[in-house]
């Protein structure tokens, strides 16, 4: 438990996020015919307001704003299917920090076009974690950047832990909390403060049923990999890590009550869901928690108050259409 991100160490994040990252707040998802206190309720915590559009922008902003000046100034370099990077191109935009940005050639083109916009480099390779954090590595060695991982990093876990202490501060009632998973920092850091707070709360990670590579890993007890073709597979982009880290594993192991997996075609439902009837704009990867309340919830924890966090909302334009058809 040592080793776990402290509730001081998230509310330090939360510090240096303050007039930064989007205080979200709780939306109710509507529920046809239903009067205010009839049976369980659902709010969703939209982190597609965030800036970058996803909650990435927490744990990229928290660490590079609390590197030394001598490292900023060197510049930074991060590898991410897309919305790690983007954050991490926003923030040194915004700190006047060089970033170096390390992505699968498969990422989608509205998150790329929108990290060169932010006056990032971008450096394409195989859509896999080996080509990934091998370059990535090879090119903080080679020119002195420092590293922002996307997930494994203690830093980066306090940070994305503020989405869980907005969420206890906000609705301490709530009985369960469902997060999406790729690799893992986002539940590590939504678990860390949710239970130091609360720790009666359940927190439940989704995942697509063609990546659930975390929910074999807390069956078995350790992390679990999957090949990148099987990940590559589920239509949630965000969500194609092929295994969790080591540290947000510790986390899982240690902090997370289970685990539920959606279908494809329940994550597009859940999509179309939210933005008719919630107004709520959602990628594949930040539908999943909601998916798992509207299609899965005998899988639930029973609670009066589920939240579902909405982790992000860059997806693309054409694909975005075609769920709404």
């Amino acid at each position: 438990m040592s080793d776990l991100v402290s509730l001081a160490e998230i509310e330090r994040a939360a510090e240096r996020l303050e007039g930064v990252a989007v205080r979200t707040p709780l939306i109710p998802f509507p529920r046809a015919g239903a009067r205010r206190g009839d049976g369980p309720e659902l709010l969703v915590k939209p982190e597609s307001l965030q800036p970058v559009g996803a909650f990435k922008l927490r744990g990229a902003y928290a660490t590079i704003a609390g590197l030394p000046e001598d490292e900023r100034r060197r510049g930074v370099v991060t590898h991410s299917s897309g919305n790690h990077a983007q954050a991490v191109a926003y923030t040194a935009r915004a700190l006047g920090v060089r970033a170096v940005l390390v992505v699968p050639h498969t990422t989608p083109g509205v998150k790329v076009e929108a990290c060169i916009a932010l006056g990032a480099e971008i450096v394409y390779v195989e859509p896999t974690m080996e080509a990934r954090t091998g370059t990535a590595e090879q090119l903080a060695a080679a020119h002195g950047f420092t590293l922002v991982p996307p997930f494994d990093d203690a830093r980066v876990i306090a940070g994305q832990g503020t989405v869980g202490l907005e969420i206890v501060r906000d609705r301490p009632d709530a009985g369960v909390v469902l997060v999406p998973v790729s690799g893992g920092g986002l539940i590590a850091g939504v678990a860390a403060a949710v239970k130091a707070v609360r720790p009666e709360i359940k927190v439940i990670g989704v995942e697509p049923e063609l990546a659930a590579d975390a929910r074999d890993s807390h069956r078995a007890g350790r992390p679990v990999a999957w090949e990148p073709e099987e990940t590559g597979r589920t239509i949630a982009d965000a969500l194609r890590a092929q295994r969790v880290g080591d540290l947000t594993f510790a986390h899982i192991r240690e902090l997370v009550d289970g685990f539920v997996a959606v279908s494809e075609e329940e994550i597009r439902l859940a999509m179309r869901r939210l933005a008719r009837e919630a107004r709520l704009v959602a990628e594949p990867g930040g539908a999943v928690a909601t998916a798992a309340y509207l299609f899965h919830r005998d899988e639930l924890p029973v609670a009066r108050t589920h939240v579902s966090v909405l982790s992000g909302g860059n997806v693309d334009p054409a694909l975005f259409l075609d769920v709404l058809g």
